[in-house]
């Protein structure tokens, strides 16, 4: 396979520059601090109680493993799978501990250090050794480099706000004013993006003389917080033209109608990252189309599977996390993991749409897509990653084609609703369906010609876009009321960049080629 070559991700995200900052807190708890936003006024008491806040650890860092691995033997896949996903749960776990143990990091400086990230380290250690004993076992070769990963550093308040954590590594720039790398590995070195244009601002800063009365902001304690939000009306245009179609385009479309979620199919699963693992997603998921999507799904019983899509053909699997209004209620799941008990609370919204169309390219005729190929795109870790592999879109109705924030949600104005869309990979190495780190075997083409490089070819481009109604969040003396949020791992806080979503192709009856053929010859079809 050729060496995927990475485009400069052009930032699409809205920044506030308002000195808001979260002190996380999980567990269904709130816990509230002060933060000034001059970090040079007068020597008191309450003035040095909001300097000491702002400098709390909000959350851990550690790095992610399995976005390094580049090739695991097929018969060690379950076994590190498996491992990946007790690395995702030490990392809740020790969040867990960071958000409930903040009187002992008061009164103990090395607290933190020495009771949760030093520990974690240990933990992280063994099992990365357990991955090196899979593949080694049955004959792969294990990059030594990965066992430098065990530690994880902290990050306070400032460093998470508005997504800013982790640094932006050079992600490629996706169709649709993508923000995922071409070719997905992370390359995230904590330097800013280098990226192009179309940058927006909005709300300004705080004054240095005004204290911010900073909360973590939700219901659950780790977020999301006002600085999240923007008022999207006072955000600058930031969407950039697609590429022309030249003269081989395909330039036909096929929609496939598998409805909201109505029937409310959930689970805190994924099969694709963590196979065999009950809450390996440690956040909710709506699932449309192929009806029986959990850990234990193999490709044997996705075909066999009953579907919600008009197209009883269609068995593809199109999942994504839910998103929750943090009015003050509960839903089904708040006394449950990977939902209130890790930090994903408040009452479940429904797309009130929810439309799935195959797009063509702009430069060449598409393939048809092979049977059981999984696709990621986005990043649900991006607050720890850096926007690398960012790919998410927010905005509203009225204002799609104007602007889509990665790093923010949008406050809509009255009679506007949420939208969230996907743009997903477009290119395929033409030989795998999956890869080590779920990326490297797709990759974006080229934003200002559409073509893909290096081998790969072009396939129908899944996009997808989902409508909500959500009572407006408003901004109250630094705080947000009524936040929504996208579900995530806990120690993400719920940044708009932690958006994702998740696909299986799954079809029957020819499917795959009919909507190749269907693109191919420019049609409109469905």
């Amino acid at each position: 396979m050729g060496r995927n070559i990475r485009k400069r991700r052009s930032p699409l995200a809205v920044k506030v520059t308002a000195a808001t900052a979260a002190v996380a807190l999980g567990g269904g708890g709130l816990l509230w601090a002060q933060m000034n936003a001059s970090a040079h006024e007068s020597n008191n008491s309450a003035q040095n109680y909001t300097k000491a806040a702002a400098a709390t650890v909000a959350t851990i860092s550690c790095p992610d493993v399995g976005q390094k691995l580049t090739s695991v033997p097929a018969k060690a896949k379950m076994g590190v799978a498996k491992e990946l996903a007790n690395l995702d749960k030490q990392i809740t776990e020790a969040y867990s501990r960071l958000a409930s143990t903040r009187q002992a990091q008061t009164n103990d400086a090395n607290f933190v250090q020495n009771a949760i990230v030093g520990p974690l380290k240990d933990k992280r250690a063994a099992t990365i050794d357990r991955i090196r004993i899979d593949i080694t076992r049955v004959g792969g070769q294990f990059n030594s480099s990965l066992s430098q990963l065990a530690a994880c550093t902290t990050q306070t308040a400032n460093q998470t706000t508005a997504g800013r954590g982790g640094g932006r590594g050079n992600g490629g720039q996706g169709q649709n004013n993508g923000g995922q790398n071409n070719g997905g590995q992370n390359n995230n070195n904590g330097g800013q993006n280098n990226g192009g244009n179309g940058q927006a601002t909005a709300a300004p800063s705080a004054s240095a003389s005004t204290p911010v009365d900073v909360g973590i902001g939700g219901q659950a304690g780790n977020g999301p917080t006002a600085a999240d939000f923007v008022d999207i009306t006072k955000a600058a245009a930031n969407v950039q033209g697609k590429p022309q179609n030249g003269q081989q385009a395909s330039t036909g479309s096929f929609t496939t109608k598998c409805g909201v979620n109505a029937n409310k199919n959930h689970n805190t699963d994924n099969v694709i990252v963590a196979p065999g693992v009950t809450n390996g997603a440690h956040h909710l998921h709506d699932y449309v189309g192929n009806q029986k999507v959990d850990a234990f799904a193999t490709n044997d019983t996705l075909i066999a599977d009953q579907t919600s899509c008009q197209n009883q053909s269609d068995l593809s699997a199109y999942y994504w996390p839910v998103v929750r209004e943090q009015d003050g209620s509960q839903d089904f799941d708040q006394n449950a993991a990977g939902g209130g008990t890790e930090g994903n609370v408040g009452k479940i919204l429904t797309p009130v749409q929810a439309q799935i169309k195959y797009v063509g390219s702009p430069a060449s005729k598409v393939t048809a897509m092979p049977q059981f190929l999984r696709i990621i795109t986005g990043d649900a870790k991006t607050t720890t990653n850096g926007l690398a592999n960012a790919n998410a879109h927010w905005s509203c109705t009225g204002f799609e084609n104007k602007v889509q924030l990665t790093e923010q949600y949008p406050i809509c104005p009255q009679g506007s609703q949420v939208v969230r869309t996907f743009a997903f990979q477009s290119c395929w190495d033409g030989t795998n369906i999956d890869s080590a780190n779920h990326r490297t075997h797709v990759a974006f083409a080229d934003p200002a010609s559409g073509v893909c490089g290096n081998g790969f070819k072009a396939i129908p481009q899944l996009t997808m876009r989902l409508v909500y109604n959500v009572t407006p969040p408003s901004i109250v003396n630094g705080q947000v009321k009524n936040a929504y949020a996208v579900d995530g791992f806990p120690e993400q806080l719920h940044k708009a960049a932690t958006d994702h979503d998740d696909f299986i192709a799954v079809f029957k009856n020819n499917l795959a080629n009919t909507i190749a053929n269907c693109i191919n010859s420019g049609k409109k079809c469905q």
